[in-house]
């Protein structure tokens, strides 16, 4: 049974794509998997300074094993501005430095929500283009447009059934991609 690591590329507590991805973890059925919360880490902006003089965070240092360890990624990256949150976009600068191909041999599922009838869209195709720098093979993707009205955070699903099956099998997919 493969690993699947899934988390969300925002320090939000109550994060729309942490939401989005806990569901989706809920329906996978060919695969385990770990959810990670990268809203739990705290990080200090990276610079060349702060890597010379401290290190790598711990926090870095633990994301990168529970990576190493899965055979596959689902993530959904939040926008801010059209672009990944400067939060997530510091993640990968960490990881990076630490491992140039910290993805490497790693296929992801990228997806992104917002409230907006875009979906995070831009955010999506911005992360979708950098990964594979990284040595991922981008399996998939998927934006979820205008969040409340298709998703249930009190029932923890989608409530656009349309969406959902699409969804649904670009996950069931993936899943079949890591075996």
């Amino acid at each position: 049974m493969s690993t699947i690591l899934a988390f969300a590329g925002s320090n939000s507590s109550t994060s729309i794509n942490h939401q989005l991805v806990t569901y989706l973890t809920s329906q996978l059925t060919e695969s385990s998997f770990e959810l990670f919360k990268l809203s739990d880490m705290d990080l200090i902006v990276y610079s060349e300074d702060e890597q010379r003089d401290n290190g790598f965070p711990s926090s870095i240092n633990q994301i990168y094993k529970h990576i190493q360890s899965s055979k596959g990624l689902l993530i959904s990256v939040n926008e801010h501005n059209g672009n990944p949150s400067a939060f997530f976009k510091n993640v990968l600068d960490w990881l990076s430095r630490l491992d140039r191909k910290f993805l490497e041999g790693k296929k992801v599922f990228l997806l992104s929500t917002s409230n907006g009838a875009r979906g995070g869209m831009s955010s999506l195709e911005v992360v979708k283009n950098m990964l594979p720098r990284f040595g991922a093979e981008v399996i998939d993707t998927y934006s979820l447009a205008s969040f409340k009205e298709n998703f249930s955070v009190e029932e923890t699903k989608i409530t656009n059934d349309e969406i959902k099956n699409e969804i649904l099998q670009k996950l069931h997919q993936f899943e079949a991609s890591l075996k």
